[in-house]
């Protein structure tokens, strides 16, 4: 008799589906064909740490109407972030932009991480 635990893992993807596969495209925008304005972009390889951020910072944008996140099951690796934006602004725009203001806040962050592990080192 076994403990069980050889089936602790049995539904888990293999471990090669999580990383990024050379010549994958991580991003694929799929167009509402319903709601003027909206889509869907669906990011491979990625969890609720990206699909939150990157909705926290689109809901910072005045041009973003609504935007929000799923992952559809958990044994599947991706995030699904869903916008719909006011006026001609596109969703892809608005996209773009938050990965700018993301991209820009993440160095600014690191640039201050660093600094303070600078100060903290012991004087030779």
């Amino acid at each position: 008799q076994g403990s069980g635990s050889e089936f602790a893992h049995m539904n888990a993807p293999p471990k090669w589906e999580l990383f990024d596969q050379e010549g994958e495209r991580k991003v694929i925008y799929i167009p509402d064909e319903k709601v003027a304005n909206a889509g869907t972009f669906k990011i491979l390889h990625e969890d609720h740490t990206m699909g939150n951020m990157l909705r926290m910072q689109l809901l910072a944008d005045p041009q973003v109407f609504f935007a929000g996140y799923r992952i559809p099951h958990p044994l599947e690796n991706f995030v699904e972030i869903r916008i719909q934006t006011v006026g001609s602004t596109t969703p892809q725009a608005v996209f773009n932009t938050a990965i700018q203001s993301l991209l820009a806040t993440l160095a600014t962050l690191e640039q201050g991480f660093q600094n303070q592990m600078q100060l903290r080192q012991p004087r030779r």
